[in-house]
């Protein structure tokens, strides 16, 4: 697999077009298991024929049970700067309830240990609207977080899939499913104890510490151009999207043969438009009408100003000069908003 992944590197060294790449990021699985020789040598690999930033973001993706003494020296030691670490709860039941192998006490710890070891640029996610989670308890989850130190964090609404184990226990009512109302309460206090520590809300579920808004996530939102590597990797440039297969050894295979290994996409104007309203509504920075008729053309400006109205009126948009921005209540409506302002033949 290493082989593979240092080869694909290789072969999209044009993709990005001699851009300066500000992120690097090992995650969508568990890279923390990547021995710290393989780790290196793929960052290795990118610097040799990428231009990175000095300042570049190195971020590692792992979970609480990943990261011990030995380890977080390693990472440091080849250049990983900034860690993603899997915690989503620091409640002991919640944590059984979503199937995790660490514990509250390891997930605080993890934090510790990094922090110990010189890392200033941590990042967790958290699960909120789960189960039985009561304000009081997603309160004190917020609590002990904050208190950790760490500079970003990740919150999300807990989402149930179609045919996954959690959509059959609720299914046979072995499982009641937190109330829509429990779900904003969660969501209501999460903004607000963030802003009282002193987080910006930059993206619908992203906060950082002013200085530490992740780039990984921010050029995604933003629109930015990325390259993706390895099976099940998506990448864009503007003008289209690829996805790598999913299937480890067909990926293998296919990339020692130079075969075709992924999908691809090209998107219209049309696509274009729908992609800059999903994103950029989600964030701080909102979209822009001036943006949307330079880019896109007057049609689609006019059409995205006439059918914004109905949002400004309903408070679930708020505009400053040309940029409109969700407020606490559109940001529950997201979705809705953003396919209401697509344009569909």
């Amino acid at each position: 697999m290493l082989k593979s992944i240092k080869k694909e590197i290789e072969m999209r060294q044009s993709y990005l077009n001699d851009a300066t790449i500000s992120s690097i990021y090992f995650g969508g699985g568990t890279p923390s298991i990547l021995k710290k020789q393989e780790i290196k040598s793929i960052i290795s690999t990118i610097y040799r024929l990428f231009n990175i930033d000095e300042n570049a973001e190195i971020t590692l993706e792992c979970n609480p049970d990943d990261l011990d003494e030995k380890q977080l020296i390693a990472l440091k030691e080849i250049g990983i700067n900034r860690l993603s670490i899997g915690i989503q709860s620091f409640d002991d039941a919640d944590l059984k309830f979503m199937n995790r192998s660490h514990n509250a006490k390891q997930a605080i710890q993890s934090v510790t240990l990094a922090k110990k070891q010189g890392f200033n640029n941590i990042t967790i996610d958290l699960i909120y609207g789960l189960p039985n989670q009561s304000n009081k308890k997603w309160e004190e989850n917020l609590t002990k977080m904050f208190n950790l130190g760490i500079q970003h964090f990740s919150a999300y609404a807990l989402t149930i899939e179609p045919k996954t184990a959690l959509k059959h226990l609720i299914d046979t009512k072995k499982i009641i499913p937190a109330k829509d109302e429990t779900t904003v309460e969660h969501f209501n206090t999460l903004v607000q104890m963030a802003a009282e520590n002193d987080f910006i809300h930059y993206e619908i579920s992203n906060f950082g510490e002013k200085g530490f808004f992740s780039n990984h996530n921010s050029a995604y939102w933003k629109n930015q151009h990325y390259l993706g590597i390895g099976p099940s990797a998506h990448s864009f440039n503007g003008t289209s999207r690829q996805w790598n297969i999913s299937s480890n050894k067909q990926y293998i295979e296919k990339i020692k043969t130079t075969d075709s290994y992924f999908e691809i996409e090209q998107l219209n104007n049309q696509q274009q438009y729908n992609e800059y309203i999903f994103t950029s509504l989600r964030t701080i920075w909102g979209a822009n009408s001036e943006t949307i008729n330079v880019q896109f053309g007057i049609k689609f400006q006019s059409h995205f100003l006439k059918e914004v109205k109905k949002w400004e009126s309903k408070k679930d948009i708020k505009k400053t000069e040309y940029t409109y921005t969700l407020t606490n209540s559109g940001k529950f409506l997201a979705d809705a908003i953003a396919s209401d302002l697509f344009i569909v033949d």
